[in-house]
């Protein structure tokens, strides 16, 4: 599937002095979609860095928990992340 800016991931924690945050994303796309370059096509936008960390929630599998890491933001545009680590 593909990401739909109407469902952007939700920035639940941000880092003390501009440090690294922590970013919530819901939606039924697995997390080797979600780890394809430049998914989220307005990461920047959305104020995400590099070494931030993404949760990643299949919403159509109740355990489909995954923690990624930003790996590239794009000024003005999107950021890709990876790593995916299954919790």
């Amino acid at each position: 599937m593909a990401y739909a800016t109407t469902n952007p991931p939700q920035k639940v924690a941000g880092g003390i002095g501009g440090g690294h945050s922590l970013w919530l994303y819901v939606s039924d796309d697995v997390h080797t979609d979600v780890d394809a370059a430049n998914y989220f096509s307005n990461g920047d936008a959305l104020g995400m860095k590099v070494l931030d960390t993404v949760i990643v929630q299949d919403s159509t599998t109740p355990f489909g928990v995954t923690l990624h890491a930003v790996t590239v933001v794009t000024a003005g545009g999107a950021a890709s992340v990876g790593g995916a680590l299954l919790v």
